[in-house]
């Protein structure tokens, strides 16, 4: 149906929080499915060409830091873990901006998990090999092929089992206006979300790992509560104006008027998680950044797909039954 200003400029004139809707989110419905369907693909075509990093907390491996002074060339350094373990490794170095110390990453390109004893060896190799570099272990990071398999299951169970239950309270709560409808466009919106932050993941090449999970799960629990002020809004104003407004104009209107509350919740949050992510990328905790910027981003889409995506797709939905129940009578 098209929205008409005119009518809802004299039905509510002075509409709680809004004098009139301003914007023609439902008319711009299919402008945001373009959007949206335009990033996933994105995703999609990052994913097949350069391909997915997964944590070895999820496939299995082992990854060993170790800081060094003076001057090691990484060819070397690679070449002795390699000798030492029979493994092809790949090493990387970098600076830790918080102790101004040089290391090096050593990542074995295969699913290997080293045992104690294999690990002490190799650091005693190292420290043969560079004497004068007062190498020292930073971390060692070791699991086997299965107990990734389980944890990544484990995670992937928690993911969906809250958006079953995020889908079955809004069914609940919001069953005067539309139930279990209500409830599937609101999943929609979250797996919209997982979605971005998904592509977040890839466009900067970050390996899926505990983090992701962790995001995933914050955005669910964010995005829906979004979700959940614009429904309540709609059902307020159906009680208030029942069949005077149609849908469009109904969504229409409630969105506006939570319109101003989602924005200042949103700036204020992504504001804190933004100056988190920067004082973290200045200090080089990249496990805080790889937190913080997919955690944005899914916010981003959080507010974005309550806004634009749920409810108006949720109008679609509702114009089509009733086009389909016009056309069986």
């Amino acid at each position: 149906m098209s929205y008409d200003r005119e009518k809802m400029e004299k039905l509510v004139p002075t509409a709680p929080g809004l004098k009139r809707p301003a914007i023609d989110f439902v008319g711009h419905r299919k402008l945001y499915w373009t959007i949206s369907a335009a990033l996933i693909l994105l995703a999609v075509l990052v994913s097949v060409i350069f391909g997915v990093k997964i944590d070895i907390k999820f496939t299995g491996g082992t990854i060993a830091n170790y800081s060094y002074t003076g001057v090691i060339d990484e060819n070397d350094f690679e070449k002795v873990v390699e000798d030492v373990t029979g493994h092809d490794v790949k090493v990387s170095g970098s600076k830790d901006l918080m102790t101004g110390q040089d290391t090096f990453t050593v990542n074995f390109t295969e699913s290997i998990a080293l045992d104690v004893e294999d690990q002490n060896e190799m650091t005693r190799a190292i420290d043969e090999a560079f004497p004068d570099n007062k190498i020292e272990v930073v971390s060692v990071n070791s699991v086997s092929p299965t107990m990734g398999g389980d944890f990544l299951l484990k995670c992937v169970v928690a993911v969906i089992f809250a958006a079953i239950v995020m889908v079955v309270y809004v069914g609940f709560r919001f069953r005067k206006i539309g139930g279990i409808s209500a409830g599937i466009f609101a999943l929609v919106a979250l797996f919209h979300d997982l979605c971005m932050v998904y592509v977040t993941f890839t466009l900067f090449r970050m390996p899926l790992d505990d983090n992701f999970m962790s995001v995933m799960l914050v955005i669910l629990g964010y995005s829906v509560n979004d979700t959940i002020v614009i429904y309540d809004r709609v059902r307020e104003n159906e009680r208030l104006y029942g069949t005077k407004l149609t849908n469009t104009e109904l969504v229409n209107l409630s969105i506006n008027q939570s319109l101003s509350r989602t924005i200042h919740t949103s700036v204020t949050t992504i504001g804190a998680m933004l100056v988190v992510l920067i004082m973290a990328a200045l200090n080089g905790v990249d496990a805080i950044v790889t937190f913080t910027l997919p955690l944005i981003m899914g916010l981003l889409s959080g507010t974005y797909s309550s806004i634009c995506i749920t409810c108006p797709s949720w109008v679609a939905w509702k114009e089509f039954r009733a086009r389909g129940g016009r056309k069986k009578s």
